[in-house]
């Protein structure tokens, strides 16, 4: 058995998420006091009681998620003798679970990534004035269709004026997000309709992440990671944008300014995962969102989601 741990992204977020942890185990409690008083924020008390729209903020949700993630590996740590260096193949994570990997990989520490991801969703929320930008995500599309509609969809057709429309997660399964200016994210929404594709819909997102419209947010993560360097992980990460492992900290910190504005990779992922002999994945933290595209984009492999005492409990005796 070849073990990946694979964290979520924003999404997974849900009122109440990480309270039965809290409640049951030390490890748990530590990390999310830790993040409470890294960000001067009672951020767990947001995580187990809401409200949920004061949650669902970007610069809430990335810290919360990472460390509901961060607290579940503690957990497996503590209460299974999980040890990662030794026991993990690859870590990865979707868009800001990519620094929960990294983290669960000792290249940052849990105080660290709370920083790191409050600015990043600030910096991310502050790049494009509300209401400017928008995502939506083509159910039944493969990355190539999407990236025709979104090219059609870059023009105005009245101003003949060039509009941003890019793929931004290829999720696999026949799942990809597209994101960009508001009236071009429309526009690729009609034509994917026009075209058959089996749904297309915009999603209740504040701001048109991993686009180019990003960029401001990716200055403000290249001064940040200048500033508070990851260091070399435990065990090798592979990144969104590459879909291949990275173990340089020099080379993780480019990736994750590149991140930013580029393509969530996650089908290229799960497949380089797979190509190099992993098996088993565990979903650590929030939801099951990677569990079930883990089913779709290796059918054959073994996907575990694990976010609760109960679910901790099964993957303990599973591993």
């Amino acid at each position: 058995m070849a073990l990946a741990l694979v964290f979520p992204g924003q999404g997974s977020q849900a009122v109440g998420m990480g309270r039965d942890l809290a409640g049951a185990f030390p490890a748990a409690r530590e990390v999310f006091e830790a993040v409470d008083e890294t960000l001067k924020q009672h951020l767990s008390r947001l995580m187990f009681e809401g409200p949920a729209e004061e949650l669902t903020l970007t610069a809430n949700a990335q810290p919360a998620l990472m460390a509901v993630s961060l607290a579940v590996l503690r957990v497996l740590e503590a209460e299974g003798g999980l040890d990662v260096r030794g026991r993990v193949a690859l870590v990865a994570g979707h868009s800001l679970g990519e620094y929960s990997a990294l983290a669960a990989a000792g290249a940052f520490d849990v105080a660290q990534a709370a920083r790191l991801l409050r600015l990043r969703g600030d910096a991310m929320q502050a790049a494009v004035p509300a209401g400017t930008g928008a995502m939506a995500a083509l159910l039944g599309a493969e990355m190539d269709q999407a990236r025709a509609i979104c090219e059609r969809a870059s023009v105005d057709p009245l101003t003949e004026e060039k509009q941003v429309v890019e793929a931004a997660n290829d999720n696999g399964g026949g799942q990809v997000v597209i994101s960009g200016h508001k009236a071009a994210v429309e526009r690729a929404v009609e034509i994917a309709k026009a075209e058959g594709i089996r749904r297309a819909m915009i999603l209740p997102v504040s701001a048109p992440f991993h686009s180019s419209l990003m960029a401001p947010a990716a200055e403000a993560m290249a001064e940040a990671l200048e500033r508070d360097p990851p260091r070399a992980p435990s065990v090798p990460v592979v990144a969104n944008v590459t879909a291949a492992k990275a173990t340089d900290p020099g080379t993780i910190r480019e990736l994750l300014v590149r991140q930013v504005t580029g393509t969530v990779r996650w089908r290229e992922c799960v497949a380089a995962m797979v190509e190099m002999g992993c098996d088993t994945f565990v979903e650590v933290g929030s939801g099951k969102v990677l569990t079930g595209l883990m089913k779709r984009n290796a059918p054959d492999a073994r996907a575990m989601a694990c976010g609760t005492p109960a679910e901790i409990e099964a993957v303990l005796r599973a591993l």
